[in-house]
């Protein structure tokens, strides 16, 4: 899918999610079916997520954690895939420099880093090392709740 400045300015007004339609296409100056259908197709195509997110710090009780991790393999998009999809991931990026992907992951109570290392980590064949960076303070993290 092409991604024009008319798609890029309709997200960038959804980044206030609960901003209508109609609002939208009044202030970018078309009309309101254009901005209806041009979401759809942006939704369709994997483009775009509309969602809630929320600040991790205001829940009691959760901490962020980012994980670098290194591999045995080269492997790169397979373990970034599977690691993805462990409990508590919000989000996995293949990376250069020192690690070769890094996790950002919410705990919970009862869910927390022992957890996450001996019951979801542990399942993924190949990671040679990991290193954990708690985060104390974030600013303009905003992330879906996954719990």
């Amino acid at each position: 899918m092409k991604i024009d400045e008319t798609n890029i300015d309709i997200i960038r007004e959804l980044k206030e999610g609960k901003k209508s339609f109609k609002s939208i296409a009044d202030k970018l100056a078309i009309t309101e079916n254009t901005v209806r259908s041009r979401v759809n197709k942006l939704q369709e195509e994997g483009v775009l997520e509309i969602c809630g997110l929320v600040d991790p710090a205001t829940l009691p009780g959760h901490r962020t954690v980012i994980i670098g991790i290194k591999l045995s393999k080269m492997n790169l998009v397979e373990k970034g895939k599977e690691i993805s999809k462990l409990k508590g991931v919000i989000s996995t990026s293949v990376v250069t420099g020192r690690y070769d992907i890094i996790t950002l992951v919410l705990f919970k109570k009862g869910f927390g880093l022992l957890e996450f290392y001996t019951e979801e980590i542990s399942k993924i064949q190949g990671v040679n090392s990991v290193e954990t960076f708690v985060v104390y303070k974030s600013y303009n993290l905003k992330v879906p709740y996954i719990f």
